[in-house]
């Protein structure tokens, strides 16, 4: 397993590398925004470590760069900010995790393999990918190999995560979707006793595409279980 490392501290970039190397992984380093993104195309890791303050581009800058690239690589971010609004802004560009400076090497270690361990769970059982062709429902057209999502003809601009409960939903159309069924395929079964609130989720898609979000055409509510897309 290949991971990108980008920081531009270089003493901790040295001592991660030994620490990830230790743990057989392959790592490939970077020291700025730019060469982040250029690294990042070039050697396809498997999975991203990125620092939020970095020259050239910032943390939140490249991982929507990554996002736009590979929806699908894990993406940890680091950072010496701890609070609300820096974690906020690191999970909207598209991180998957977030860990705080100082840190200790053992709980990146951990981070790393269950975003690994999320990832080969995913790819086996084939979650989020099972949507392979375009899927339309009126005028919402959902398409994966292009990762876009429109309309009426109107690009809608999507966080990884907003776009990956759509895909997940328009694979089955109708099917209603529990919280728990939500977070166990796009964030892990790990997750289901954590604070994530998808009703905050399905009320920014609606606001992104319907046209009444509070009386929604595509992503309803089904009563006491869940949600569906479509009827």
């Amino acid at each position: 397993m290949k991971i990108m490392l980008a920081d531009d501290e270089l003493s901790l970039c040295d001592a991660l590398e030994i620490i990830l190397d230790d743990a057989g992984y392959e790592v490939c380093i970077a020291h700025d925004g730019a060469q982040a993104i250029e690294l990042f195309r070039r050697e396809q890791p498997d999975l991203v470590v990125l620092d939020v303050m970095m020259p050239k581009y910032d943390g939140f800058e490249v991982c929507e760069v990554v996002r736009g690239t590979n929806p699908d690589v894990p993406l940890l971010m680091l950072s010496a900010k701890g609070d609300i609004v820096d974690k906020k802004s690191g999970f909207k560009a598209g991180a998957d995790d977030y860990l705080v400076k100082p840190f200790n090497d053992e709980e990146l270690l951990l981070r790393i393999e269950a975003l690994m361990r999320r990832r080969s769970r995913g790819e086996s059982q084939g979650e989020l990918k099972k949507l392979t062709q375009t899927v339309q429902i009126g005028d919402l057209v959902i398409d994966p190999l292009r990762y876009e999502v429109t309309v009426a003809d109107r690009v809608i601009s999507l966080t990884p995560k907003e776009f990956q409960i759509l895909a997940l939903m328009a694979d089955h159309p109708g099917k209603v979707f529990t919280r728990e069924d939500l977070i166990e395929n796009i964030w892990g079964k790990e997750y289901e006793a954590g604070a994530i609130s998808i009703p905050v989720y399905v009320r920014r898609i609606r606001e992104k595409i319907e046209e009444d979000p509070s009386s929604p055409k595509y992503l309803q509510t089904v009563w006491r279980f869940g949600y569906r897309l479509g009827d």
